[in-house]
């Protein structure tokens, strides 16, 4: 039995500009720049589903063009996150998993619900949100991230209930919204967002060696010793997880490398 769980670090999507004779060679159709990413990376993060569903046969189509072990984050759809009353998310939560997401099979990892900063934690209606996220769909299970981004989140209270419903906290390391390490899931999801353009690896060397070491802790059924909880008294069980870590946003230009370093360092 393994004493870790896989370590797969990613960006967001697969076109950019930037990209295109940088991280991807020169005359390589666009075409074939998911074929290309999907080998030199393990996992990517879907953006495109936040703002408007895919047909059946997109998902398909990513699921046959990448290898075996290869996952797919996707982002799920703003209307199921804006809104006032989270509990009233129900018909869009639904209309969002049944679009064709299970066409990706075994590629499908998990799916981020990433609410806007100006959503502050309300434990009930939370919560009945939460309960509207399915175990299961057409027979896969189906592992949910959470990403919250205002101050009111920093309490045991959050932990506690992401746990009850085995749902990750995103770590998101950024400058203004609140970093929150707490493990309460199966598996450990990072956006890491304080990448620089200037960088040739997006993150520095140290910053680089630094997180490798986070994520080993993870994967290990541990947890780093230097990034902040909410709940700091309870300590995740001593299990092997699986570690999603995307370099998103900031240093988007050379996120690439930066996935790619931070890969060879986690083997």
């Amino acid at each position: 039995m393994s004493t870790s769980g896989i370590i797969r670090t990613g960006i967001g999507g697969w076109t950019f500009d930037p990209w295109e004779g940088t991280f991807y060679p020169d005359k390589l159709p666009k075409k074939r720049q998911l074929e290309y990413a999907s080998r030199e990376l393990s996992a990517i993060e879907v953006n495109g589903t936040y703002y408007g569903s895919q047909k059946p046969e997109t998902f398909a189509k990513w699921a046959s063009e990448v290898p075996d072990g290869f996952i797919f984050s996707l982002k799920a759809s703003r209307f199921t996150t804006n809104r006032k009353v989270l509990a009233d998310g129900g018909e869009s939560v639904e209309r969002f998993l049944t679009q064709g997401l299970t066409e990706l099979g075994d590629h499908l990892g998990p799916i981020l619900w990433q609410f806007p900063p100006t959503k502050k934690f309300e434990p009930e209606d939370f919560e009945a949100f939460l309960k509207l996220l399915p175990e299961k769909l057409d027979g896969l299970s189906l592992k949910h991230a959470l990403e919250v981004r205002h101050e009111t989140f920093k309490v045991p209270e959050f932990a506690a209930l992401a746990r009850k419903y085995k749902m990750a906290i995103v770590y998101a390391q950024h400058e203004d919204y609140p970093e929150i390490a707490d493990v309460t899931a199966d598996f450990v999801y990072a956006r890491l967002q304080k990448g620089s353009d200037d960088i040739p690896t997006c993150y520095p060397e140290k910053a680089l060696d630094e997180w490798a070491g986070r994520l080993k802790a993870w994967a290990g059924g541990g947890e780093p010793g230097d990034l902040s909880k909410v709940d700091p008294d309870v300590k995740p069980a001593k299990t092997a997880r699986d570690v999603f870590a995307f370099f998103i946003t900031s240093g988007k230009v050379n996120a690439p490398n930066g996935a790619r370093e931070l890969k060879k360092r986690t083997g």
